[in-house]
C-alpha cells in the first residue's frame, strides 16, 4: 500500500502526527487540529508531486511539521486559513446603488 493510501484511511490528526512520525502537544493539536491540516494541504499543492515512496513521506513529514509550528506561535484566528476567517477581516465595500425600502422615501 502507498503511503498516499496509508494516509487516505487515517481519520484523526493525531493518527496523521502518529503515521508520519511528528511530535506534538495535545494541547496544540485540540485547538487547531484542521487548521494545521488544511495549511498541510497548502504546502503540498505548492510542492512537487513528482517523487518515490520515501521522498513522499518525508515531504509530508516535513510540511506537516512546518504546519503544526506554523500554530504554535500562533492562533487559528491569527493564521485565517480557512475562507471564513479570511472573509471575517476583509473590508466592508460600499454598496454601488442604495437600496431602497418599499415604504421609505429617498432623499437625493
Amino acid at each position: 500500500m502507498t503511503v498516499l493510501e496509508q494516509l487516505s484511511k487515517l481519520s484523526s490528526a493525531e493518527e496523521f502526527f502518529q503515521f508520519l512520525d511528528v511530535p506534538y502537544e495535545p494541547a496544540v493539536l485540540h485547538i487547531a487540529r484542521l487548521h494545521i491540516l488544511r495549511r498541510m494541504g497548502d504546502y503540498l499543492r505548492n510542492s512537487s508531486t513528482e517523487m518515490d515512496e520515501e521522498t513522499l513521506r518525508a515531504n509530508l513529514r516535513m510540511h506537516l511539521a512546518q504546519a503544526y509550528q506554523d500554530f504554535v506561535s500562533s492562533t487559528p484566528l491569527d493564521e485565517r486559513v480557512f475562507k471564513v476567517l479570511k472573509d471575517a477581516v476583509r473590508p466592508k465595500t460600499q454598496r454601488l446603488i442604495a437600496l431602497l425600502v418599499p415604504g421609505e422615501r429617498h432623499n437625493s
